[in-house]
């Protein structure tokens, strides 16, 4: 019997099942409709679909690795509450879609869904899976990175499986890149607890960094009205915040400004070349901390303090022989960007007693 596009209105309508679904399992019910009811309800399909009003901003992510680490991959998936984020049917499930999508390099949720998994859908799979769970759960995102011999990709996950990171070194050698997996895992550790925004400060919208320029010279103004009125020593007001603004004429107006100082406090001009640096270098650090707050590579390493991540990996480079320098990270943290849902269970009650 044909499928119609009005029998599959009708049954998504009924059990608000995906479209998809619906004229599948029409397909497979020779268009038969409370068979078709029957057979979304026994795959956990309809059952799954009824939670799409809910707010799934829990989880966990999951992480997968090639072993000659060249690839990885992160999926987060996402549950309504943390409860279920620990169950260990949960914990199976993102497991099994992290290695879904690590070997059938699926790049979006939809093409997941669509991959086959033991003979039948991935999504077949996933949703019955969920309908054992009990609660709204989704793949959320899919990320990955991938690299040719002279390429380290490593990654991490938090121990609370809420945040996960996946770093590419590229390096001058196949060699080099052996001595920096490693490195890339100790990297990957950085940025979950640092949360830089981006790779480079190159990566900034200039709007952007304009806009932070203002509220931060703002909120240091304001914060020393308070160092003031407690008599304490008060900030330095930046004119910049990141390194995009220091162009070559802002460089050399301050190197200027550096010099007529030394001038003014009578430093001898034969001395200057040993103080200009190291002042210049003074002004750069005050004037670019957009950057070492949200770009990878200018923020201070945890491991080393005294390097930026750039430098501390071209370091390890050199230590190893070559050279190294990080070319791509990922960080997803388990419900960014979402707005969980607060229940009133007293108002819900009443909803359902009026």
């Amino acid at each position: 019997m044909a499928v119609t596009a009005a029998m599959v209105k009708e049954l998504r309508q009924a059990t608000d099942a995906p479209m998809m679904d619906c004229k599948k399992a029409l397909t497979e019910c020779d268009g038969d409709f409370d068979k078709a009811s029957e057979w979304l309800r026994e795959r956990g399909v309809a059952k799954s679909a009824k939670k799409a009003d809910r707010v799934a901003a829990e989880g966990s992510i999951g992480l997968k690795i090639s072993p000659d680490f060249k690839r990885a991959t992160l999926v987060e998936v996402n549950s309504e509450t943390d409860f279920v984020a620990q169950n260990d049917g949960f914990k199976d499930l993102v497991s099994k879609t992290v290695a879904q999508a690590f070997e059938t390099d699926a790049e979006t949720t939809e093409a997941l869904r669509e991959t086959e998994l033991e003979g039948k859908a991935f999504s077949a799979y996933f949703d019955e899976t969920v309908a054992k769970i009990g609660e709204k759960i989704e793949v959320r995102r899919i990320a990955a990175l991938s690299g040719n011999e002279n390429v380290a990709v490593n990654g991490y996950v938090h121990s609370n499986t809420r945040i996960g990171v996946i770093v590419a070194i590229e390096c001058d050698s196949a060699k080099t890149a052996e001595a920096m997996v490693p490195v890339a895992k100790q990297v990957a550790m950085h940025a979950s607890a640092m949360k830089p925004t981006t790779l480079s400060y190159k990566d900034f919208d200039p709007d952007f960094v304009a806009a932070e320029t203002a509220g931060r010279i703002e909120a240091i103004k304001t914060e020393n009205e308070e160092r003031a009125r407690m008599k304490k020593p008060l900030l330095n007001v930046p004119s910049y915040i990141s390194m995009c603004q220091l162009t070559d004429d802002v460089l050399a107006q301050a190197e200027a400004d550096i010099k007529a100082a030394l001038k003014e406090q009578g430093k001898p001009e034969q001395i200057w070349d040993k103080i200009v640096p190291g002042q210049l270098a003074r002004f750069i650090d005050d004037n670019t901390t957009l950057d070492k707050e949200q770009a990878l590579l200018d923020q201070k390493y945890v491991l080393d303090d005294k390097l930026s991540v750039a430098e501390a990996v071209a370091a390890a480079g050199k230590a190893a022989g070559g050279t190294a320098e990080i070319s791509a990270f990922i960080r997803l943290e388990v419900g960014e960007g979402l707005e969980k849902k607060v229940d009133d269970f007293a108002a819900e009650v009443a909803a359902q007693m009026a």
